[in-house]
């Protein structure tokens, strides 16, 4: 139990990390984690164009991905030693609501809600912190979706145990 708390914690630092990296030129580096009503502000303004939003987003957002995923299945496959499918979905199942939560509280209402950092200029009078109704909301879908990310990460596990 004390092993898997350590590794949750671990793999909520590297989310951590990763929003850091999508970050580290400013704020306006991860624009497309802002409200709409924001982005279309700091677009008229000049901050940044639509283009470069959306390349950053992707580029983002893939390496994010990749990089969870990898994590992953590294701690349930290699650190866990787990080989069966329920097993190895139960534990995805585990990282990413945990990792859902985490997002929600930690990054959207502590970080983002508490942190000057997430002001961009000239958009100050806009609302960009989640409302705990939006946070519910969107957690809620997400944590659908984890069930079935949870399925995936379970298959690849038990395709890396056959090898």
């Amino acid at each position: 139990m004390i092993i898997r708390i350590f590794q949750l914690i671990l793999y909520c630092a590297l989310f951590t990390l990763m929003v850091k990296y999508a970050v580290r030129g400013g704020a306006i580096d991860g624009l497309y984690f802002y409200p709409k009503t924001v982005q279309e502000r700091a677009i008229e303004i000049g901050l940044t164009d639509r283009d470069t939003m959306n390349r950053k987003r992707k580029r983002f957002m893939t390496l994010f991905y990749v990089v969870m995923l990898v994590a992953l299945v590294l701690i349930i496959a290699f650190w866990n030693h787990v080989r069966g499918f329920r097993t190895a979905y139960l534990q995805a199942l585990l990282f990413l609501e945990v990792m859902n939560i985490y997002d929600g509280i930690v990054i959207d209402k502590l970080w983002v809600g508490y942190s000057k950092f997430w002001i961009l200029p000239g958009c100050e009078d806009l609302p960009y912190i989640q409302t705990w109704g939006q946070v519910l909301k969107k957690r809620s879908i997400l944590a659908l979706i984890w069930v079935a990310g949870a399925a995936i990460v379970g298959l690849v596990v038990v395709m890396i145990g056959k090898l």
